[in-house]
Order: C-alpha cells, then structure tokens, then sequence
C-alpha cells in the first residue's frame, strides 16, 4: 500500500477490516473518497484462495463503467504481489475479450450489473463458486433501476457466502434489499450524518448566474490562482459537450464524459484527465461517482443539482482523503426554490444565492483571480497537451457515425445528389415503368375508357395515335354521360374499321 502512497488507513476502514477479515457480512456506510474501496478489496483479496482452478472466487458488482474501472485499478494495483486475475466487465466493449479472458481463468470480477447477467446467461460467466460479493454505491444501483437485476445476480450465487455492501447513502429499499440477502449482517457507519453531507474540507460558493454569462464566468474562474485539476458537471448530454467545445476554443484543455460519447472516448477522455493532459473534465452525472483523481482541486456545477444527494457525490470529487476543495454552484433565478430544498436538507444555511456576474469584484476574490485575466485563456499558460494527444487504445470500438443526409424542402443537397442521381439510374434499368391506368366502373363493369382501348389493341392505327383525353371533373353526372358516348362513338369507329 505504501508504494500507491497509503500510509494510513481511514475510519470506515478500520472499522470494517477486523469484520470483513473474518468472513462476516456487514454495510458499510461513508461518504465518497474516504477509502471504501480498500475497505472491502482487502478481505476479497485475502480470502482468495490462490492459485485458483480460474473459476471467479470474488464479485463486486458497481453501478456504472466509470466506476468499473476505477475498482478493478484500485484492486488490480492491490493484489499485483499476489498474482491475483482480476477483470472489468462492463457494457460499451465487445464481448468477445471478456469472454477470452474468462476462459483463460480469473480469479476476482468487477462488473456493471447489466454485462454481468449477460455473460452469465450465456453460460459464459460461471457464478456457482463465488465465496465473496460486494454491493459498492448500492444506493446508485437503486436511482439507476438496477434493484431487479442486482436481486438476479445474488440468486444465481452459492448461498454460503460472505457479502458486503457499501454506500454513501442507505435509502429503505437497499436496507430491506440487505435484510433479504444477507446474514446477520453488521452495520457501520464512519462519520456522523452532517459530515458525510457538508465536507467541511471544501469550500462551498453558491452563485446566481445568467445562463448567457455562464461561459464566461466558468472562463474566468478556471484561471484562478493555485487551480489544478477541475471538473465540471452539466444536466445534459448536449450541454456538457457544448461548454467542452466552447471551452477549447477559448484555449483550455478540457474533454468531455457523457452518454451521447461512445465507451473508447470516454475512457480516452479519462485518462487525458488522470495523465494531466487535459485539466478540465466536463462530465454528465454519469461520472460523478467512480473518478477517483488525485489532485482535483475545483468542482463546478452548471446548474443547481436535482437534490441534495447529487449535490453531495458531485462536490465528493474533490476534498478527498483528508485534501481540501473548492466546490462552486451556478444557480438560474428559476432554480433558487430547487437550492434552498437542498441548503435546508444539508443545513448548509445558504438559501439566497449571491448575484454573480462575469465582472463581479467578489468573484475574483472570492476565487483569488487576477484582476486582468478575460474570458480566454493566454498563449502562455497553454501548457497542456490537450485531448488529441492522448493515444486511442488497440482494440477500442467507436461507435459508428450515423450517415445522416441534409434535406431542403424534401430535396437532397448537393452532397448527396450524385449519389441520389446513380441510385435512381439504376433502379430505371431494374424497375420497369409503370403508367397507371383508370378504368371507370359503373356497377361493377367497365364503361368508357376500357371499351375505347379494344380498338387500339386489335390494330386500329386511327384510335392508337388519338391522343389521350383529359379527363374533367364535373359537379354532376355530366362526366359519366360524356364517357358513355366517347365509348359509343369508340365502337362504331371499331366497327367501320372491321368492316374495311
């Protein structure tokens, strides 16, 4: 541990390990960032038996990738000595290398609950020989609507089990979830309820902002003195790569983890963030748990959070292990009622937040920014490598590109034209010409226009070069009358022309 910079161990760990080292089931319950991961990776770790016949002995079952990968580093890095097998499994990734590493053997399984009952479906995952199984952030499991599938896996587990469940949070349904599942389980809790929800290491600045002036301010705030690594966190998809863009263009390093991103540029992004390549990480809710970055300094909040939950695991990406943190909160005046819920739930006795500006004087102190600095980033403070330095993994998937064609009053556009041109050419050399023919019915037989063309067909060159009539729409059933004599007039033409 010492060689990953741990000389101490944590609350909650010193209270779960001397349990969990004897087998027993337990929850434990701590905020984000102080160290459960050990907490429950270490007991997996020692109660492997080792070498193993590469059945998987261990599970630990997480809510999302990010959060994936972020444990099977954490117990990869902890079991190196050991030669422990550890592997990721998680959506995003093709099946195939999961599948040939579980064939080849591994000994301990960090998976997303989805990926995981796949692979076990297809008899691909063996689960009978499961000895230890973790439950890590359960209460992100139950917002994500992963409860029936979590209830799946542990009855597909050997009931003679030791089970541990981790959260910074313990909603009832994960406390009954627990009582079903597990045996006589031990419940610790590390801290008090305030601390797990104020984080008094980080300092907390709630701003009502214009959404038009948000960019800037963000800007401006991003060059404050001693700032490290920051993330910033958006409501949606689209906003979160918009400020990315908009960010970069403005000369800063930043990437973007959101949903719309496929699997390999999300890890692309994170590891940009983890090398330092990039400084500034614009990110949807779906990293606000399992990035565990040394060194993350600033939080921003786009917007005011939906709830004082999401609050709490946003700013717990900085003031972690015992570092302080700076956690910064833009309110829209429409959003202030959702604040001051969150204020009075967490007691943080901030319910009216400070109209901010771009130019506001207690911006800059407030954050310690210089007073000349403007709303992009100076040539010579772009020192980052940037996103596009960071190398694409062998073997990543990209999502491919929908080939989407631009339309104009149902017309293509130019770009497309050669190619709409070519298709209609040879669908006329496949497809023959179809000329519709109206044949009128009165009663269920034809009249008119069927009888006119019996002349034309038996060889009659007089019907066959009169041009077509026009058809006319009447009020009345003057239209039927006129197409009864035109057939009238049809057959006596026929006639003559039989009798010559």
């Amino acid at each position: 541990m010492r060689e990953s910079g741990i000389e101490r161990t944590f609350a909650i760990q010193e209270l779960t390990l001397p349990l969990a080292m004897r087998g027993e089931d337990l929850i434990g319950q701590a905020r984000t960032g102080t160290g459960k991961t050990l907490g429950f990776g270490v007991p997996l770790l020692h109660r492997l038996q080792l070498p193993g016949d590469g059945t998987p002995q261990a599970l630990v079952v997480v809510p999302t990738r990010e959060l994936c990968l972020q444990v099977t580093r954490d117990l990869t890095d902890a079991g190196k000595h050991l030669g422990v097998r550890t592997l990721a499994v998680y959506g995003g990734r093709p099946y195939e290398e999961q599948i040939s590493a579980l064939e080849k053997g591994v000994d301990l399984v960090v998976g997303t609950p989805g990926r995981l009952l796949d692979l076990a479906e297809q008899r691909k995952l063996v689960l009978g020989k499961v000895r230890g199984l973790v439950l890590d952030e359960a209460d992100e499991m139950l917002d994500l609507g992963f409860l029936p599938d979590i209830e799946r896996i542990l009855r597909m587990v050997p009931e003679q089990r030791q089970t541990m469940l981790f959260s910074a949070t313990m909603p009832g349904p994960i406390l009954t979830l627990a009582r079903t599942f597990m045996t006589r389980p031990t419940h610790i809790r590390a801290e008090h309820a305030d601390e797990s929800a104020i984080h008094e290491r980080t300092r907390q600045l709630i701003y009502r902002a214009h959404a038009m002036d948000k960019t800037e301010l963000i800007a401006k705030a991003l060059q404050a003195q001693g700032r490290g690594l920051t993330m910033i966190f958006s409501r949606t998809k689209r906003q979160a790569q918009k400020l990315a863009d908009e960010l970069t263009e403005r000369g800063f390093a930043a990437g973007a983890v959101h949903g719309d991103l496929g699997q390999g540029a999300r890890e692309k992004a994170l590891r940009a963030f983890r090398s330092g390549k990039v400084d500034i990480l614009v990110a949807t809710d779906v990293a606000a748990r399992g990035i565990d970055v040394a060194g993350v300094t600033h939080v921003i909040n786009l917007q005011c959070p939906d709830d004082e939950k999401t609050y709490v695991h946003r700013i717990g990406r900085t003031g972690r292990a015992g570092r302080e943190g700076v956690a910064i909160t833009l309110v829209d005046w429409d959003e202030e009622p959702r604040w001051k819920l969150i204020s009075d739930a967490l007691g943080l006795d901030k319910p009216q937040p400070v109209e901010t500006y771009s130019t506001s004087p207690h911006l800059f102190t407030d954050l310690d920014i210089p007073p000349d600095v403007t709303g992009r980033l100076p040539l010579s403070k772009r020192t980052r490598a940037g996103l596009d330095a960071e190398p694409e993994v062998q073997g990543e998937t990209k999502r491919p590109r929908r080939n989407r064609r631009r339309t104009r009053g149902g017309k293509k556009e130019a770009h497309g034209e050669a190619e709409a041109g070519a298709r209609q050419d040879s669908d006329a050399e496949t497809r023959p010409a179809r000329t519709r023919q109206r044949r009128r019915t009165r009663g269920g037989v034809e009249t008119g226009a069927s009888t006119s063309e019996a002349p034309a067909a038996s060889g009659d060159a007089d019907a066959g070069e009169r041009p077509r009539r026009r058809r006319r729409r009447r009020r009345s059933g003057s239209s039927s009358g006129q197409a009864g004599e035109a057939g009238g007039s049809a057959r006596s033409g026929g006639a003559e022309g039989g009798a010559a």
